[in-house]
This record gives C-alpha cells, structure tokens and sequence, in this order.
C-alpha cells in the first residue's frame, strides 16, 4: 500500500516538489553516464509524483490529460551510476490551459540538468482546456509554499 511508503512520490519542500532518485544501470549510456533522454524521464515521473501528492489523479481524468507542449533542456553537468539524484519541480506560472514550470535535477547542490517546461491541459480531441477551479487552487496552494 502507498501509505507504507510515505515519501515513495518525494515531499514538498515548501513550494518545490522534490523526488530523490537513484540512477542504475539502465540509465546510464555506454561511457557510464546518465544518458540524455533519461533526464527528461526523471522529470517526466517527477511532475506525475507532484500531481499524486497534491491529489490530483492524472488515472482518475475522464476525457482529459496533462501534455508537454514546450521543453527547453541545458544539460549541464553529468549523474553517474548510483548516484542519488533529486529531482525538483517548481511551479511558476499559470493561465488558462496553461502551466509553466522549472525542472532540476540535482546532486549533493549541484545542478545537473535543467529544463523550463509547459504543460497544457488537453480534452479527449487534443484541445486545450481550463484548469478547473478547484485544480487551479492546488496549484496555486503549493506555488505559495501551502502544500
């Protein structure tokens, strides 16, 4: 059971999400390194963790669905084999459809990775769609530290 497991989607941190992650085998390329689309997997599981702990249930959308529609990516410092990463996602701005956001993945202080991203909410027929109130006032609870 997930409440077995309490800090399984990471924890807030005040107004940043933070998902420690540790890097095996299979992320890394041939040289030993984290391979450059992994970054954006970790990031990927880090939002979906975020929205868990803020209850929203991306599985329990009827007609509805969180796309990535911009992703800007500065790799700047390589996570080697078991390295214990964290993953910090940080809401910035919201409007309409629309959720802008940075992504960190850090190790010991050091940034690794870097990526501001925007996610629009979609319906069934790939058009964007107002975050309900009710989502919209999660979102903006943790932007203000009030997770």
């Amino acid at each position: 059971m997930a409440e077995d497991w309490p800090d399984l989607a990471g924890r807030f941190r005040g107004p940043v999400h933070v998902l420690p992650v540790r890097v095996y085998y299979e992320d890394t390329d041939a040289g030993g390194v984290v391979y450059h689309a992994r970054y954006i997997g970790f990031c990927e599981r880090a939002r979906s963790d975020c929205l868990r702990l803020m209850g929203i249930r991306q599985s329990e959308f009827r007609d509805l669905a969180f796309v990535v529609r911009r992703m800007s990516c500065d790799f700047l410092k390589p996570a080697r084999l078991d390295d214990l990463i964290e993953i910090e996602t940080r809401f910035l701005e919201m409007a309409g459809a629309r959720l802008e956001l940075v992504q960190q993945v850090m190790l010991n202080g050091n940034t690794l990775f870097r990526a501001q991203v925007t996610v629009v909410l979609v319906d069934g027929r790939g058009r964007p769609k107002r975050l309900p109130e009710d989502m919209a006032n999660r979102f903006r609870s943790v932007r203000e530290g009030q997770s």
